[in-house]
């Protein structure tokens, strides 16, 4: 048992000594291990409960052929991509992620101003994934009152006071208990996997078997595209949603032991996995669809609630099938509340955000943000007000679900690509001791160290004045990577990956093109992006100068590299 218990404080001395090198003192508690961290990405994704209730948009775009497929094409592409994140993360272990990676590898001159935008990004795209978790959830729970209730009328608003509801448990195991977290995202690993057993089981011996070729070679184009191709990649979506938020672990860094070996596990860990139930269920649910005109019409607003009736017969079977997918729907609302909290809280400890010096406040028992987990549910419960007055609009608020973290990830992907095709990343032990200077003996422009001061530009007319100090990590590979060749190529093909994503997510769904079929989501995330923007000149830029070095952290800092390369 002393071993045990030296080993341990061995590995949180070593990940403390790892984040004081990257500038931030330890002050959130590590409770998480290799396994519950894994439980906590597999529930992050739900990769198989996101098909059953996403199948709809690639079904009407696309059809059974496309689905099949394009979720082979999505799942392959994003472990690719999440492969380049789990090298950041390898790298620089922080709950930042990616504004924290951008301003490590960007060229020196926007270092601060891409960062700063990466910031806002990041955080509201995870703000709006817990308004959309919850409207989900809450909408589930009025799916399954339907189907137990045929004469319940539901009501938008009874949606969004049932969003409430999930929110409001999310807070509690957050603030109040937030010890039991890991043991709680462990029996949702076993939970997740176990309903998934049950109900592919279910479906496959209930329900009547469509053939082979019309799911492997039936297209559909309900969306009145002129060609199959574009009906293609418009559905193409639905399966890119399903993958969504792998990198929840990314945020999670600081507690997480052993950060730099088991956050790329769980990240490359759960997409494998998840996506290998997820083609399963997707299988599944082809087959298995009955007629397709009463699942896609269903009153109860979800086709695979439909499903389940259809194939065991009775309301009561089809709702316990239905309880399982809302109670793991439930749980991945709560860990994105998490991941939410700690995103707005360490980008809230750099002042990239307003009010910055209450939402970087920690609770000292707890060990647990929770000012920022406060706002984060706040702000959401907000945006679901907006599902009141329209569902169209709140869809439109909240697709920068993917535009935003796709966005997030390719700058600090496209930064990495440059650096590795430069030779610029170091191996471990290739890590120099000495500041890293610009080719001419002085730190680079832009590197702040000393005293607590930084390097001063000799026209600032304010030299001379103390001001705070910015963490530039070294660049050096952590314990996880893919090297040589195969990096740069999986790299590149990350890159031009998301940017295809990125370009397919502003289609409509459907043409003709009008008002309620519009599709808002490049008004949203422009919108978010010049709301950046104009921030950062308005206030921004004279509160934020980039990840902060903490006072405790100083002297460490000083024994490695912190000058830009």
């Amino acid at each position: 048992m002393d071993e045990i218990a030296a080993e341990r404080n061995s590995e949180r001395n070593a990940d403390s000594d790892i984040l004081a090198l990257l500038g931030k003192k330890q002050v959130l508690k590590r409770r998480f291990g290799l396994i519950s961290i894994f439980g906590f990405a597999m529930a992050e994704l739900i990769t198989w409960e996101t098909v059953l209730a996403l199948f709809s948009q690639g079904l009407n775009n696309g059809g059974p052929a496309g689905l099949v497929y394009g979720f082979l094409i999505a799942w392959l592409s994003t472990l690719s991509v999440y492969t380049v994140i789990s090298e950041l993360a390898s790298m620089a272990p922080i709950a930042g992620g990616q504004y924290y990676w951008v301003y490590m590898l960007a060229p020196v001159r926007y270092k601060k101003f891409s960062s700063y935008i990466i910031g806002w990004l990041t955080s509201l795209a995870w703000i709006a994934t817990v308004a959309t978790e919850s409207i989900f959830a809450g909408t589930i729970i009025q799916g399954l009152i339907i189907l137990d209730y045929p004469d319940y009328e539901p009501k938008q608003w009874q949606g969004t006071l049932l969003a409430w509801l999930v929110i409001a448990l999310a807070v509690f195991i957050n603030v109040i208990i937030p010890g039991l977290l890991p043991k709680f995202e462990t029996f949702i690993l076993v939970f997740h996997c176990a309903g998934f057993i049950a109900i592919m089981a279910v479906l496959w011996v209930c329900s009547p078997h469509g053939s082979a070729a019309s799911v492997f070679t039936t297209s559909l184009n309900e969306g009145g595209w002129p060609t199959q191709g574009l009906s293609y990649c418009v559905g193409f979506l639905g399966n890119v949603a399903t993958f969504v938020g792998a990198d929840a672990s990314v945020h999670m860094a600081e507690e997480i032991s052993n950060a730099a070996i088991n956050i790329p596990r769980a990240i490359c860990g759960s997409m494998i996995f998840n996506g290998l139930l997820g083609f399963a269920m997707m299988l599944t649910v082809l087959f298995c669809i009955g007629d397709l005109e009463t699942v896609l019409n269903t009153k109860t607003g979800f086709p695979f609630i439909q499903i389940f009736y259809d194939s065991v017969g009775n309301i009561a079977g089809a709702t316990a099938m239905g309880a399982v997918v809302l109670a793991l729907t439930w749980a991945c609302a709560i860990g994105i509340t998490t991941t939410a909290s700690r995103m707005t809280w360490s980008f809230a400890r750099d002042r990239g955000t307003p009010f910055s010096h209450i939402l970087s406040k920690v609770e000292p028992r707890t060990r647990v943000p929770v000012v920022a987990v406060a706002a984060v549910t706040i702000f959401s419960a907000l945006l679901t007000l907006i599902y009141v007055g329209s569902a169209t609009a709140f869809n439109d608020v909240i697709s920068l679900t993917i535009t935003g973290f796709y966005g997030s990830y390719f700058l600090p992907a496209a930064f990495l690509l440059y650096h590795r095709t430069k030779g610029h990343v170091a191996s471990q032990k290739g890590v120099s001791s000495n500041p890293v200077t610009d080719g001419t003996n002085e730190p680079a422009m832009g590197s702040k160290f000393g005293e607590g001061e930084k390097a001063r530009d000799p026209n600032d007319t304010n030299a001379g004045t103390p001001i705070v100090e910015v963490a530039q990590a070294a660049l050096a590979w952590g314990p996880f990577r893919i090297s040589g060749v195969l990096g740069i190529m999986n790299n590149a093909y990350a890159c031009v990956y998301m940017i295809f994503v990125i370009f397919w997510s502003f289609w409509p769904p459907e043409t003709p093109v009008d008002a309620t079929t519009m599709n808002y989501s490049v008004v949203v995330t422009g919108g978010v992006i010049i709301f950046s923007i104009t921030w950062y000149w308005i206030r921004g830029r004279q509160e934020y100068e980039g990840p902060l070095i903490d006072d405790e952290v100083k002297a460490v800092m000083r024994m490695q590299p912190i000058a830009p390369i």
